[in-house]
């Protein structure tokens, strides 16, 4: 186990090189001058060409990559072209909040798809397997804009039991950051619990249907166990991958949620940062989210021997 998680910590490096030299040439692909943006109305060719000077913008492209590139080695992202802020700073104030956002939808996904799977794979072609399924498609089919502006509308505009949008800091007032982040979180995990039921049903009728899952029968333990202890466990391989992906998605901005809740996440930074052609915003963001996908597949794949001894053995 040790050897393959070394294995994998090694694979990181050069998967984090090769992200990084995409991100940075597809960043140059975005139409539009940085440096005209900045000048304003006037554009002023000399105001312009300190500009160009000022961010590099004047240097063949692998000059500027080396430089971006050796200040994300010593931890400096650069600095925002539009506000004159660090793009550090501005990653570690969005990124709890995205964060806490991301956690809390891929709770309500696992509290609802989690059992809603297993209930409908254990009572299968039943009134609770058909029901299961249509709430499943309900989930998959409503877009989050449109169940958002529902939500605001019942309750926030008709029964003012929650605010109908804004940010309320976790530290300043933890039930009014509750009371601010649960309608956004439950439009974002509403969806990702409706693929979760369906991974998590599929899972299940395999696993139900395995030789040890009889046999564990045939011995006479109880049906809960049967399907809690042998028939979940091996079952959740696909739900943990599919948990991280999602996570990794979540944290990569839920760009229309937070913009119909008005939530200050990396969802609204990076549409703001492409619209002013903030470069170095932009690489910054991207590149702490592809981060955290590599980094969730490390943790999935270390999950996967936790829930499944075989795996552990195979991997040692």
């Amino acid at each position: 186990m040790s050897r393959y998680l070394l294995r994998r910590l090694a694979q990181i490096i050069p998967t984090l090189f090769v992200v990084s030299i995409l991100i940075f040439g597809l960043q140059q692909l975005l139409p539009g001058d940085p440096a005209l943006v900045m000048a304003g109305e006037e554009r002023d060719p000399e105001v312009i060409e300190q500009i160009r000077k000022q961010y590099r913008l004047d240097q063949p492209l692998p000059v500027r990559y080396a430089y971006w590139i050796g200040g994300v080695l010593q931890g400096d992202l650069g600095e925002s072209m539009r506000i004159k802020r660090p793009v550090g700073e501005l990653v570690l104030e969005k990124l709890p909040v995205t964060l806490e956002l991301a956690t809390l939808a891929l709770l309500i996904a696992l509290l609802i798809g989690i059992p809603a799977g297993i209930i409908s794979a254990v009572f299968k072609n039943t009134v609770w397997d058909y029901g299961a399924n249509v709430i499943a498609l309900w989930g998959i089919s409503t877009p989050n804009f449109w169940l958002g502006i529902l939500l605001i509308f019942l309750f926030s505009v008709q029964l003012g039991w929650l605010p109908a949008s804004g940010y309320v800091s976790l530290r300043e007032d933890p039930l009014g950051n509750l009371a601010s982040m649960i309608m956004p979180a439950f439009v974002l995990g509403n969806a990702i619990a409706a693929v979760m039921m369906r991974h998590t049903r599929s899972a299940m009728l395999q696993t139900l249907n395995a030789d040890y899952v009889r046999t564990a029968r045939a011995k006479g333990v109880s049906e809960t166990a049967v399907v809690i202890r042998h028939a979940l466990r091996n079952a959740l391989t696909p739900v943990i991958t599919l948990g991280a992906i999602e996570f990794g998605a979540l944290l990569s901005g839920a760009v229309l949620t937070e913009q119909v809740f008005s939530i200050p996440g990396f969802g609204k930074l990076i549409v703001d940062a492409v619209f002013n052609r903030d470069y170095a915003v932009v690489q910054g963001v991207v590149l702490v989210t592809a981060s955290c996908y590599i980094l969730l597949n490390l943790l999935a794949d270390l999950a996967y021997a936790v829930v499944n001894p075989r795996l552990r053995t195979a991997k040692a």
